[in-house]
């Protein structure tokens, strides 16, 4: 539901063959395989197993951690673990995984810049994603049930609406230059509320909801709150306001 964004994003930095990305919580390398096609050298960075097991289904349909071929890696772990002495320094980062909806996630994505940005070239570009302003969001008031029913708990990790200058207060705490921003709509459409409700828990956005009521009472009420979003044929579609800024290394 992100490929606008991702689009957009390269298109605007004219990634190609000359680009040797770092895709940082690359996830199930989505991104990773569209700049792949316009020619990148890619590196993907994730902790997630069965997210990095899918990207490597994905662009190392071998099995392997590195295509030789391409140069194409896949690395479980930091983005310290990427490093490698014979290799160039980074021409672009990506943080594409969005900031801005819960608490706590921009101190998590700069302790991951802090590891990459010395593997980058100066002056390399440097992407950041977040979520766009909450009346811009349809999906933001769906997100609410998950804050209301994990109240009890106070959790870390609960959602929170998006601010303003989240992308800007990271690039800043991280030393970076920004160098432009922009706005992608990436609406959020499944087949049936059962699948949107699928589809939203499996982001991990709801699990402190779910440890503080029960997984049938959050199916039950978000059911609820997608149901202004269904159209008479069953389909759900939300739609969305993603930003991104380009900042740069010093």
């Amino acid at each position: 539901m992100l490929v606008p964004l991702f689009e957009a994003v390269y298109e605007r930095l004219d990634v190609g063959p000359a680009t040797r990305l770092l895709g940082l919580g690359c996830g199930s390398g989505l991104a990773l395989l569209m700049a792949a096609s316009r020619g990148a050298t890619i590196t993907g960075v994730d902790t997630s197993a069965d997210r990095l097991a899918l990207a490597r289904e994905r662009l190392l349909p071998d099995g392997r951690d590195t295509c030789a071929r391409t140069d194409t890696r896949i690395v479980d772990g930091s983005p310290a673990d990427t490093a490698r002495a014979d290799a160039p320094p980074y021409t672009v980062l990506t943080a594409f995984e969005p900031i801005g909806c819960l608490a706590g996630d921009a101190e998590g994505l700069g302790e991951l810049l802090a590891e990459a940005t010395p593997l980058a070239e100066r002056g390399a570009a440097v992407v950041l994603a977040g979520w766009g302003p909450p009346e811009r969001c349809t999906t933001a008031s769906v997100l609410r049930v998950a804050t209301k029913l994990a109240e009890p708990l106070r959790a870390a990790g609960a959602w929170r609406p998006a601010h303003r200058d989240d992308l800007e207060r990271v690039a800043q705490r991280a030393g970076l230059r920004p160098d432009g921003s922009g706005r992608v709509a990436c609406p959020f459409g499944y087949a049936d509320v059962d699948s949107a409700v699928r589809g939203l828990l499996s982001t991990g956005l709801f699990d402190p909801a779910i440890t503080a009521t029960d997984r049938a009472q959050v199916d039950k009420e978000l059911a609820e709150a997608l149901h202004p979003y269904q159209r008479q044929d069953g389909t759900v579609w939300m739609p969305n306001v993603f930003r991104y800024l380009i900042a740069r290394t010093p």
